[in-house]
This record gives C-alpha cells, structure tokens and sequence, in this order.
C-alpha cells in the first residue's frame, strides 16, 4: 500500500478509543510526538481525556465521547471525530472493559446472573462495539478513497486463557480473529489491519494487583523480571499504523516480555 499523496505525517489523523488513561492515553501522546492530529475518545472520563489532550505535543487535537455499550455509539463516535478533524487515518480499537474485582465470572462458582452480566457487558464493548466502530471508519476510508490502518488492542489472555474472567479472553480471541477477518476484506482497499497482544502492562488499572501480594509473581512471569510499560505498547502500535508498516496486515503482535510464547 503506499501512502495518499496527501498523508504527509504532518496531517495525518487518528482516533483512539478509550484515550483518557493508560495504554489508550499513551498511544495518544505517542501519536501526536509522531505529528498526527488526535482525536481522544472518552466515554465518562471527561475530565481525564481533557488531562490526554494537556500531555499532547503540537495543535488541533480533540475530544469525543461516546459509550461503546450502546449498540449504536460505533458510528457516532467516527462521525464526531471526522466532524472535529475533518478525516481519519487511523483508527486505534483500545476502549475496553477490563478484568477486575467486580466483574469477575468463574464458571464453577459464581451465580448465573453475574455470569451473564459480564459476558454482556465485556462482549459488547470489547468486540461488538468495536466492531460497529471499525465498520464506520473503514467506510469513512473507502467512501473517501483513502488508505489507512486499524491498530486492534486485544490480550495475551486471549491466548493463554482467562479462568477467572472468560467474557473477557473470548472477547479478545473474537477481537483478535476479526482483526484478520478485516485484514483480508479491506486489504483492497489500502487498509491495514492489526491487533497487539499485550501481557500485564503498569497501567492505571493494573497498579493495585502489581502493589499487592501477587506483583512479585507477575513480574516473574517475565524473564525480563518486570512488567510492560503503556508507552512500549503505543510504540508498536503507531509503528503498525504507519504506511511502511502495511505488509504486518493480518498479524497479531506479542507485546509481552516472553511472559507468554506460543506456537
């Protein structure tokens, strides 16, 4: 694929999801080092995508919002961004509802409706609103004639396996799988399609399991000895975007300090 005579790096746009905090946050930041204009997507956290747009270098970045557990959010939140930015380039599919406390669903002991609740809620927005999201852009690129990329985050869980949290590793597995679904429908039209496999990242959400009793443990899990960092994600991920990374479409990239190897 080779680039549009107008996507200079100087104008070039990206919308990431789930932008207020972590790895969302720092692929932001990430991309506007690199000169694209950025659209921070946020679905409650107002006042922490505002905190994103504070840490970006150069102007015209932009905010919107938007709740991927609405059935119909995907198309609004493209449209918003174009609306703001004028165009999209690429899109980072990072928004996700991620393990914690309060969702966790074992099939062996947990009651029915906290099941069906986490499988609803994780499903919806880690695959189903994603999906809906991606179907918007890659009009946006094709009733353009443009090219572009789709930058996917999706898991070492869906990988490995998530016993405690199963909506979430299907999710993921699904997200992963329709990452290269798309890579062959849209390759013919210039689009990229890929998807990152992080392992446990010090991010926000992360930093009270890695504080606590079982830190020392996921650390060990690497023979690095430590965890990842938000910004080695957003560092592969803008690569991936980028119009000299088009042949990668179609692959899932480990991202996990050899934590997890697999055939």
């Amino acid at each position: 694929m080779q680039p549009h005579p107008d996507d200079d790096t100087a104008t070039r746009t990206a919308l990431i999801t789930g932008a207020s905090r972590g790895i969302g946050r720092a692929t932001a930041v990430a991309f506007a080092a690199a000169g694209y204009r950025v659209a921070v997507h946020y679905s409650s956290a107002s006042a922490a995508a505002e905190e994103t747009l504070g840490l970006l270098d150069g102007s015209g970045h932009v905010a919107v919002s938007g709740d991927l557990a609405s059935t119909t959010a995907g198309p609004g939140i493209v449209s918003g961004a174009v609306d703001r930015l004028g165009r999209l380039d690429v899109l980072v599919n990072n928004a996700a509802v991620g393990p914690t406390e309060h969702n966790r669903h074992r099939i062996t002991e947990d009651p029915f409706e906290q099941w069906e609740a986490a499988w609803r809620d994780m499903v919806q927005v880690n695959l189903i609103g994603t999906a809906h999201l991606s179907w918007a852009f890659a009009r946006h690129l094709i009733d353009s004639g443009r090219p572009g990329a789709i930058v996917s985050v999706g898991s070492r869980g869906a990988l490995r396996g998530e016993p405690d949290y199963p909506a979430y590793g299907a999710g993921k597995a699904g997200l992963h799988a329709f990452s290269q679904s798309m890579a062959v429908a849209l390759a013919p039209h210039g689009i990229s399609v890929t998807a990152v496999a992080p392992g446990f990242v010090s991010s926000e959400r992360q930093l009270g399991k890695l504080n606590g009793p079982a830190g020392d443990e996921i650390r060990s899990q690497s023979p690095f000895g430590r965890v990842g960092t938000p910004e080695e994600i957003a560092s592969t991920i803008v690569h991936l975007a980028s119009p000299e990374a088009a042949w990668c479409s179609g692959t899932i990239v480990d991202i996990n300090g050899a934590s997890y190897i697999h055939p």
